[in-house]
């Protein structure tokens, strides 16, 4: 993928910028951590150049001086919400970060459970959380946040809540996802810090939207797809047009509870530090964009995999179509069709051809090699093979793993584990891949092309089995599917 953006001045500016927002305050500042703080992989594939870890790597030279605190939603645990980046559920997510943080020689404080309303499963994670030695807090839903001002800044609001005990000047606000309830977490500290006479502040760091590029830029786009399921709106910052005529993109939940948190610095302070929504972020990545168009391309394919990915769920969950619909419509005005991601049209001309499954894979120089259903492997698998066929140079005729080699295997699945699937999968075909890698010098070239595949866009014509789905992302490869099942089965 081509780089269009510039990592290394991003985090030096970033770095700059947060130091003088911790000397901004007095005692303590909450800074919130909009989006993904360990691996923002979001990032990384519309801004390609952006280092999954940058956050992180800006917060280990603060590490001294920090403390994490992670957010998780009540309702988000109730529903079993899953990172699709990463397939596992939000509860669980929790705690890799507390783990990952914790072997960087990050100190993670406390985990505070948002929109709590009595959940058993909200309670059944807390007391999990406990027995392992982590403080947890919960903080309770308000009725009309964020409009009912008021309530909200009083002892029946955040005061109902949980006071989060922390040690160090800086507290990092971060959470599985978004919608968890991060700002609101801050908001809730700032009101019980100023009862405890503390002088507390609070400071956004917010990649996306990008403030300082168009509102309909495709990189803006592209979070709203990212967020469909959370009905988030770019939007241009009207208080951030009135104190400065400057137009700036925000998003709609920052614009809605910006009203709160003026009444809270006003109740700290006499006076809210802050004119606009735009003046609480952090973000200076729309000045580290070194290749526009790289990245709206980049952006561009991002919201059709949104849009696939939209799709399957209805399928798979059977959940409704409202974020289907909300990407139809961002689609529209980035003027996007899914032919435009150039492995889908190849997929499905290829499994018409076939009268069968098929997968297509765009390689880093742009060409397209597919891959179908035969008798011994399944179109993912035998895609996996042509694709690095083509990287090494290899005749497309030769055997890379013998068929003799596959049958045993595929006995193995049939007779003794139970499949009804006797083709290999991606992960059983370059386990095959490696072993035959020991006497057939053209495999071993074969296996040396599997890191060239990392950042490729594949396509399928039917939805994978969760086998294959990890088998891709383990391999970086960016995958989509038509919202099909191979067998119309009740059962998948």
């Amino acid at each position: 993928m081509k780089i269009g953006f510039d990592n290394n001045k991003y985090l030096k500016m970033q770095s700059e910028h947060i130091r003088e927002r911790i000397n901004q305050f007095g005692d303590k500042l909450y800074l919130e951590f909009g989006g993904k703080l360990f691996d923002d992989y979001h990032a990384s594939r519309v801004l390609p150049g952006f280092a999954p870890d940058s956050k992180l790597r800006m917060l280990l030279q603060l590490a001294d001086q920090a403390e994490i605190v992670i957010v998780i939603s009540a309702a988000d645990i109730e529903k079993n919400k899953v990172r699709s980046d990463l397939g596992i559920t939000y509860d669980v997510d929790v705690l890799r970060l507390i783990q990952s943080f914790t072997d960087k020689g990050l100190y993670v404080g406390s985990v505070v459970i948002t929109h709590y309303s009595g959940q058993n499963t909200a309670d059944v994670f807390k007391h999990k959380l406990e027995s392992m030695g982590i403080k947890v807090y919960r903080h309770y839903t308000i009725d009309g946040y964020p409009g009912n001002v008021p309530l909200i800044v009083s002892d029946e609001g955040y005061g109902k809540n949980d006071y989060i005990e922390t040690k160090r000047p800086l507290v990092v606000v971060t959470a599985p996802g978004p919608g968890s309830g991060k700002m609101a977490t801050c908001l809730s500290q700032l009101y019980h810090e100023n009862k405890r006479g503390v002088k507390a502040g609070y400071a956004k760091f917010e990649t996306f939207p990008i403030w300082n590029i168009p509102l309909k830029h495709p990189v803006n786009l592209a979070y709203e797809a990212a967020t469909a399921d959370l009905n988030d709106v770019n939007m241009i910052d009207p208080f951030h047009l009135e104190a400065y005529g400057v137009t700036t993109v925000n998003y709609n939940r920052d614009i809605e509870i910006f009203p709160v948190l003026s009444a809270i610095f006003e109740g700290i302070y006499g006076e809210n530090p802050y004119k606009s929504p735009t003046d609480m972020g952090v973000n200076m990545a729309g000045n580290c964009i070194i290749d526009d168009e790289a990245c709206c391309e980049a952006s561009r394919q991002e919201i059709l995999r949104r849009y696939y990915q939209a799709l399957n769920r209805v399928v798979k969950e059977d959940v409704g179509k409202e974020e289907v619909y909300k990407i139809e419509l961002l689609m529209k005005q980035a003027k996007l069709t899914t032919d435009m991601r150039k492995v889908v049209p190849a997929a499905l001309k290829r499994a018409e051809e076939t009268g069968a499954p098929a997968a297509a894979i765009e390689l880093p120089d742009g060409t397209i090699a597919t891959g179908k259903t035969t008798n011994l492997l399944g179109a993912s698998a035998a895609l996996l093979l042509n694709a690095v066929k083509v990287l090494g140079n290899i005749p497309h005729d030769e055997h890379l793993i013998s068929p003799i080699a596959i049958e045993p295997i595929q006995k193995l699945k049939v007779e003794y584990l139970g499949s009804r699937n006797p083709r290999l999968h991606t992960d059983e075909v370059l386990i095959a891949l490696s072993m035959c890698a020991a006497t057939n010098k053209h495999a071993q070239i074969a296996l040396e092309q599997l890191e060239k595949l990392r950042g490729c866009q594949v396509h399928t014509s039917v939805m994978l089995s969760e086998v294959d789905i990890k088998t891709f992302k383990r391999l970086g490869i960016e995958l989509t599917s038509e919202p099909v099942y191979e067998h119309n089965r009740l059962y998948q």
